[in-house]
């Protein structure tokens, strides 16, 4: 079940300051707090005193049992007004910032904020996600704005020429028809075949990929990720918001990701485990569960050859000790047994650092990792325009981009929605159905989206194509890393 959360911007202007602690904007869960098990008791207890001074109260909520006996997670702890006291309204970030001044930065080293994370899909500046300008006041009625005059260079509503990517007919969301065969898929493979992880929105039941898709591993038993249907945003294509049947901005993420890795490599098993819920961010602790699973399985022999994550986040002090290591040693430990982690860079145009992305070996030497030729590096990507040369505009970029591939207006498998747009017009002549085309009817089971959540899958189903061509060197612990490694080194900048 995905929960009801508190987000909050970190806005170093007006956050609280402490010497030292030199903060970026970040955003987070306003009332939440993640602590490492390594001394959570200690942590807590600094925690709660600075908590009583400003009368709030830092309850630690119940583990959940799924992290029983998983070695990299952590504990979340919320923060509450006192009992019977008036207090301003909780805050993570100050909590945090006091503890460290009164304390010292070493006292809670542990602990952390609980990050949103968000896939990397483009979907900001598009009109089509609340009302349709092409049912009323229709500039298409008289004149051809497209002969004459462009309307994304005047009175235009889109803010920014990258957010035009966001836009139907411009790279955005929107259904497409495909009239060519499915990939070839071969019946047999000579050993084993390769196998591709996507933690994402799930993945919806569709001709192309019924065949190649798991969507039930779990640990021993133990679910992976959200499991009840009826918050399934692959299914349920409008679970949040008016009551107007729109399409969900998370909707059909995940399919149009397991699609892509599927065309780029379609004799790979794809295993899919859905973490994101239907209206986009995803909580920190919870994602940081969902991989600490997918570390442990992976440790007891199950063969992951990548994994794909399309989401990510901004961290507030990226390049010093106070940087939450949790998540860097699952990556660390998937990688140390074979699986090679590919992420998306963002959609910010930004040099920014984006993690996980940036854990990747930087090209200048100067990022958080160092470069270890012994540990399986993570593939950061970037999305190219449809040309195939040219970087797009909204793709993040920087020394810690290792890799790019087309993720502008690209063409996947979708979840056969039909949303609550409608054609802006429709008639019914000799006994057959006219109409424009409905902005979000996806019943053909295919469409067109871009952003670096895009790029990812291809880049992933590139590496497993080319693990694949050597399969047959072995299947042990070392032959993986050997080939995996290989792989990198072909379709990356990454040097070994």
């Amino acid at each position: 079940m995905t929960r009801r959360i508190n987000p909050r911007l970190l806005d170093p202007d007006h956050a609280a300051a402490l010497s030292g602690v030199d903060p970026a904007p970040t955003e987070y869960v306003g009332d939440q707090l993640l602590v490492s098990h390594e001394d959570f008791d200690g942590a807590l207890e600094v925690l709660r005193a600075v908590a009583a001074e400003v009368d709030w109260e830092v309850e630690p909520l119940e583990a959940d049992p799924r992290a029983e006996g998983l070695p990299h997670t952590v504990r979340t702890v919320r923060i509450v007004p006192a009992a019977g006291r008036l207090a301003k309204a909780p805050d993570a970030w100050l909590l945090l910032q006091r503890t460290r001044a009164l304390f010292g930065v070493d006292r809670v080293l542990g602990v952390g904020l609980d990050h949103l994370v968000a896939a990397s899909p483009f979907t900001s500046g598009n009109p089509f996600t609340s009302g349709n300008p092409f049912t009323s006041g229709n500039p298409f009625t008289s004149g051809n704005p497209f002969t004459s005059g462009n309307p994304f260079t005047s009175g235009n509503p889109v803010t920014s020429p990258a957010a035009a990517y966001g836009v139907a007919g411009w790279g955005g969301r929107q259904p497409i028809a495909y009239a060519g065969p499915a990939p070839h898929r071969a019946d047999r493979v000579e050993g084993r075949r390769p196998v591709v992880g996507i933690l994402d929105t799930g993945c919806a039941p569709h001709p192309w990929l019924d065949r190649c898709v798991r969507r039930n591993v779990t640990l021993d038993g133990t679910p992976i990720g959200y499991t009840d249907p009826a918050t399934d945003p692959e299914c349920n294509p409008d679970q949040v918001g008016l009551l107007d049947g729109m399409v969900d901005q998370m909707s059909g993420h995940g399919t149009f990701v397991a699609g892509l890795v599927h065309q780029t490599c379609p004799d790979a098993d794809l295993v899919s485990w859905r973490v994101i819920p239907p209206e986009g961010p995803l909580v920190e602790s919870d994602w940081l569960l969902s991989l600490a699973q997918i570390a442990a399985l992976v440790r007891g022999g199950f063969a992951l050859d990548v994994l794909v994550l399309t989401m990510g986040y901004y961290h507030e002090t990226p390049q010093d000790p106070l940087f939450d290591p949790t998540l860097l040693r699952i990556i660390r430990d998937l990688a140390a047994h074979g699986t090679l982690v590919v992420c998306a860079a963002g959609n910010h145009a930004t040099d920014r650092p984006h993690f996980p992305a940036a854990f990747t070996p930087w090209s200048d030497g100067n990022g958080p990792v160092r470069a270890d030729s012994d540990v399986l590096p993570v593939v950061s990507v970037g999305a190219l325009n449809p040309n195939g040369c040219t970087d797009a505009l909204f793709s993040n970029a920087g020394p810690w981009v290792t890799a790019w591939a087309p993720g502008a207006s690209v063409f996947s498998t979708f979840p056969t929605y039909d949303g609550g747009l409608q054609a802006s017009a429709a008639v019914e002549v000799q006994g057959r159905r006219r109409e424009a085309i409905d902005p979000d009817d996806h019943r053909g089971g295919f469409g067109v989206w871009s952003g670096t959540s895009f790029a990812a899958p291809v880049i992933a189903g590139r590496l497993a194509s080319r693990i694949q061509a050597r399969m047959n060197a072995g299947d042990d612990l070392e032959a993986r890393l050997v080939r995996a490694w290989d792989a990198v080194v072909e379709e990356t900048s990454i040097k070994r």
